[in-house]
């Protein structure tokens, strides 16, 4: 089966929003549409890690992907719906609702308990989901930090073309760049690989990337825009500048602990996406304060700004 690589450009993975009692709050799905449309961001892989998917019951990601399916219909915006799970009946009833919503395409993560021991093992994981929608294409989500799966995905790659019909690519988030050249020629260079390291995208485009998916592009899109024009005009002193930008910014963030921190980033740009859920943290009004100060002395209230240089 033939199937479209849609995973080009930017990418953003937007947060699941909560209220402040830790419930759903799916109104502000169209606030966030909105702004990553106005920062010219047009598409959204929705449920995957930015998404907090391990910490959803399956009702709340179906509602999930629902909503972002409202919301996308008559826009530009187009829907990628992480479908991974660590029960594959929950990851196929994703993956089949995502067809069923007309969806961009769909992935899904490895197991990540109970893991796959062997290449062949793990892509008859990604069988069961992909083969639960035939019409999408499906992108295996490599990110062994997050699943503990340390197998090759350039095999994975060679072999799930053989045995997954729809298979499209796969999503990147390893800063194993060597793999990562591996995976762009696997399967006779035929494949889609978007590039999951925001804070190293440079490096990705150096090596043939043309589309990445990341949090960061839910607030800071304007600052890859400038660094992807400056790669592709050859202009790589601005490249690098805007690239450890990026750098600068993820720094500040983790020092508050990421997920609680680009949420309250999110909620100082007017698209209050609420607290983290446990196991993740969130910020304290005072830690948010601080963090808005760092935020300013780097710079980065006006790196976001598309006019910036």
């Amino acid at each position: 089966m033939k199937t479209t690589t849609p995973l080009h450009g930017l990418i953003a993975a937007p947060h699941t929003p909560f209220a402040a009692d830790g419930s759903l709050n799916l109104p502000i799905v169209e606030k966030q549409a909105a702004l990553l449309l106005a920062n010219g961001v047009t598409i959204a892989f929705i449920g995957g890690t930015t998404g907090e998917m391990h910490s959803l019951t399956l009702d709340e990601r179906r509602a999930l992907t629902q909503r972002w399916s409202e919301v996308a219909r008559g826009t530009a915006l187009r829907v990628v719906v992480h479908a991974g799970a660590n029960c594959l009946a929950d990851g196929r009833a994703l993956a089949a609702q995502a067809q069923q919503l007309k969806a961009t395409a769909i992935a899904a993560v490895a197991p990540s308990y109970f893991k796959p021991r062997s290449v062949d093992l793990l892509v008859d994981c990604m069988a069961e989901i992909a083969s639960a929608a035939p019409a999408l294409p499906f992108y295996y989500y490599e990110i062994p930090s997050f699943t503990g799966v340390a197998l090759s995905a350039s095999e994975f790659l060679e072999k799930g073309a053989q045995r997954i019909p729809n298979l499209a690519g796969l999503k990147f988030t390893s800063n194993n760049l060597m793999e990562y050249q591996l995976c762009l020629r696997a399967a006779g260079g035929t494949l889609d690989v978007a590039f999951g390291f925001d804070e190293m995208l440079l490096a990705a485009l150096s090596m043939g990337a043309r589309g990445a998916v990341g949090s960061t592009y839910n607030f800071a899109a304007p600052i890859y825009h400038r660094l992807i024009a400056a790669f592709e005009r050859g202009d790589l002193d601005t490249a690098r500048r805007e690239q450890f930008r990026s750098v600068q910014m993820v720094q500040v963030l983790v020092n508050y602990g990421f997920m609680g921190a680009a949420k309250a980033v999110m909620a100082m740009l007017g698209v209050n996406v609420g607290p983290a859920r446990l196991p993740n943290g969130s910020l304290t009004p005072e830690q948010s304060a601080k963090l808005r100060g760092d935020l300013e002395r780097i710079g980065f209230f006006e790196w976001i700004r598309p006019q910036a240089a």
